[in-house]
């Protein structure tokens, strides 16, 4: 039975010189209004043990807008900044409820700009966007179409650290389920290869990180050469920025690419429950984990089975795939890393990775 979800479209946009300033002011009072409602409430839960509303503090930027100090917030759409209030609401709601930390303020060098405009100030016709304030639509590069008779609710505009602008647009998509099939397949993610499958194949890891390493190490040093403070150290920090865009451009592709083939082809997907955090503390692997991006694939494995049907099954992480042998089920001993290929006592050879794929497998169904 197909399903409603709401899916993210992202598009790059062109702005104007006039659009571009607008949107750069628009980003300010955003972070403005962002830091000055976390100082107030930050101020009456710490002096006073009081949790401050939404509701006050949107008052609060009415205020603001009129105290002689804060005028030019009223030349940008109340949208984005409503929207910035509502959005450090949900964190505080999410920080009492024990599911995330406190917020924390937003820094100009260092937190990605954006705005979210609701429905009331944007304007969609015959495919063209509109923002508030503005006189002339987008200049959208439309690299994929959005689905058919879809109207965005919610639009964020955004510019990452290489100097490009983003448009996302949220739109509501009847997404039908995948037909079924049988094969199910379990998952072992891995270093020397991205992922390792039961049925015996193994992903290579393109190690974007890697290849690109030299010409990123080249634009660092230049970087760091740089008077801090000047338009050259500006020039060489978007040098560097380009290059990482350029990495994880190339690794959410290949993620996307994966992640879809995989769900695809299976009913059931089995992986080991991995914590990618800490894992992250080793620092002889931080810097491969990183470039495998395991959290990013996990991630994306969970909302395309959710969308699609399948089921995505975690199996906990202390579970010993690898020491296990799938024939037999037989627990070796100890088994250092450098061992890819060991022999049981029942005759059966296995490779240490598909083994523990197999097993992975096995024991995501078990789960069920």
């Amino acid at each position: 039975m197909a399903q409603i979800v709401k899916r993210a479209y992202k598009y790059r946009f062109h702005p104007t010189p006039e659009q571009a300033e607008d949107l750069a002011r628009t980003f300010g009072c955003v972070r403005l209004v962002y830091n000055k409602a976390l100082e107030e409430r930050t101020r009456a839960y710490t002096l006073e043990g009081r949790r401050v509303s939404y509701v006050e503090s949107s008052a609060r930027l009415t205020e603001w807008k009129r105290d002689g100090d804060h005028d030019f917030l009223s030349e940008v759409s109340s949208v984005p900044l409503q929207q910035a209030l509502r959005h450090l609401q949900a964190g505080f709601a999410n920080f009492f409820a024990k599911r995330a930390k406190y917020p924390t303020f937003k820094s100009k060098k260092k937190s990605r700009p954006s705005a979210e405009y609701t429905r009331s100030a944007f304007r969609w016709r015959d495919g063209r966007l509109t923002l508030a304030k503005m006189d002339a639509p987008l200049n959208i590069v439309w690299s994929r179409p959005l689905p058919q008779g879809a109207e965005p609710s919610t639009v964020t505009v955004s510019k990452d650290a290489a100097g490009r602008w983003f448009v996302s647009l949220l739109v509501e998509e009847k997404i039908a389920p995948l037909p079924s099939v049988e094969a199910n397949v379990g998952i072992d993610a891995g270093l020397n290869h991205l992922l390792v499958l039961s049925t015996g194949e193994k992903i290579a890891n393109p190690r974007h990180e890697r290849v690109d390493r030299r010409k990123l190490a080249k634009a660092q040093r230049a970087l760091a050469r740089k008077e801090k403070g000047s338009a050259n150290r500006a020039k060489a920090k978007l040098k560097v920025a380009k290059v990482y865009a350029r990495i994880a451009d190339r690794r959410r592709d290949h993620l996307h690419k994966v992640t879809t083939r995989l769900v695809r082809e299976n009913q059931v997907i089995a992986v080991e429950d991995l914590t990618v955090r800490n894992m992250m503390r080793n620092r002889s692997l931080a810097r491969a984990i990183s470039d495998a991006s395991w959290r990013e694939l996990r991630l994306m494995l969970e909302y395309k089975a959710r969308w699609y049907g399948r089921e995505l099954v975690a199996v906990d992480r202390w579970f010993p795939s690898s020491k296990l042998c799938s024939a037999c089920g037989t627990l070796q001993g100890r088994m250092p890393l450098n061992v890819r290929e060991w022999a049981c006592p029942c005759g059966a050879v296995h490779d240490r990775d598909v083994n523990a794929a197999k097993n992975i497998l096995a024991a995501g169904l078990a789960e069920r």
